[in-house]
């Protein structure tokens, strides 16, 4: 049996300054990415969701500083949008090299929050991706309400991911954006994927 790479991504920096009354200071923010990285030794982190605050930006400056100096900045990550370039711009201010694009992993989402069909929606991400390669950004998408996606609209799913298989991307992110799924759904999911995309 081959050997399973398991890796960490800690989105702590990124997903604590989403709870109510949190909010790190550019000290902390480079702290806990220090902590993180080095003396946990966390294989990524993502610290920020682009186009925030300023007060974010300097954060995020600090810690891809530190990253650098350290050889460490392909280990930091930063959400991304759909935004015609917006969010790339803000990621080479902030000195960071690579993102992970939010995208739609259900039907439910993408006809809701954006009105858009799939193969808008689909020209987009390719856009996007084309546009951070340009740039000499390493790109990882998020599939949000992924799970619900499984669940309810399979068609959009296996639809996009036959998409994004001729896309040029390092990770799919599959996440459980609701927190709805049970430990068993997950694993027949993910198995489902695996089998057809090997």
């Amino acid at each position: 049996m081959a050997q399973q790479l398991v890796e960490i991504m800690d989105t702590t920096l990124r997903d604590g300054e989403q709870t109510s009354g949190v909010s790190f200071s550019t000290s902390e923010k480079l702290t806990l990415a220090q902590l993180l990285l080095g003396e946990l030794q966390v294989d990524r982190i993502e610290v920020a969701s682009a186009r925030v605050s300023e007060g974010e930006l300097s954060a995020v400056q600090a810690v891809t500083q530190w990253g650098a100096d350290q050889d460490r900045l392909s280990q930091i990550e930063v959400l991304t949008f759909l935004d015609e370039g917006n969010s790339l711009e803000w990621m080479q201010r902030a000195g960071a090299q690579v993102q992970n694009i939010l995208t739609k992993g259900s039907l439910n989402h993408l006809t809701h929050q954006l009105k858009q069909k799939p193969e808008v929606h689909f020209k987009k991400v390719e856009e996007a991706l084309l546009a951070a390669q340009k740039l000499g950004i390493q790109s990882n998408i998020y599939l949000e309400d992924w799970s619900n996606g499984m669940r309810n609209s399979q068609d959009y799913i296996w639809d996009y991911l036959d998409f994004l298989s001729t896309q040029n991307f390092k990770r799919l992110l599959l996440p459980d954006t609701l927190g709805v799924l049970t430990p068993t759904e997950t694993y027949g999911f993910i198995q489902a994927i695996h089998e057809k995309y090997p």
